[in-house]
């Protein structure tokens, strides 16, 4: 897919509708500015366990992930649902994490890397909205469980829908 929502369910395709959306009767007599703002907290999870084994031994050794967004802020006309692409943002989070399992909770896990992380970016370009990134959130659909053992071949523990 070129694109998933990511939306909060609720007002999709729109991101949320407190801070994220700001609301003006127009035309205005002058020229006027507003401040729209959206916090995208990232809450990952995963399991210390073998997810394909019956203990609860936890055995996790290391964490890898990169993800990449865009968001684009749009105007929308509510008389006409016209969109106007007003900005293309583009972000990607990315963290590796070292995991000791024999060390007690709150001790396991080491920060492999990056220590900071990229500032979003502005593009001068603006980017179109994929038609799909307008529908229903779909993200948790497009995520994947893989097992990969130190020996043995890889495994999809949970494949994406």
């Amino acid at each position: 897919m070129k694109a998933i929502s990511d939306s909060d369910g609720l007002s999709y395709p729109w991101y949320g509708n407190t801070t994220e959306t700001v609301a003006l009767a127009g035309p205005t007599g002058k020229p006027s500015r507003f401040t729209v703002s959206m916090n995208d907290n990232f809450y990952p999870s995963v399991t210390w366990a073998v997810p394909v084994d019956e203990s609860n031994v936890p055995m996790l050794t290391h964490i890898a992930r990169d993800q990449s967004f865009t968001t684009w802020l749009v105007a929308l006309n509510t008389a006409t649902q016209e969109t106007i692409l007003l900005q293309t943002v583009k972000w990607r989070m990315r963290v590796e994490i070292a995991i000791d399992p024999n060390q007690p909770l709150g001790s396991r896990a080491r920060l492999v890397g990056p220590l900071h992380q990229d500032q979003p970016k502005v593009l001068t370009r603006m980017e179109p909205i994929p038609p799909n990134a307008l529908g229903k959130p779909n993200a948790n659909d497009a995520q994947v469980l893989m097992w990969r053992p130190l020996r043995g071949t890889p495994l999809i523990v949970i494949p994406s829908k």
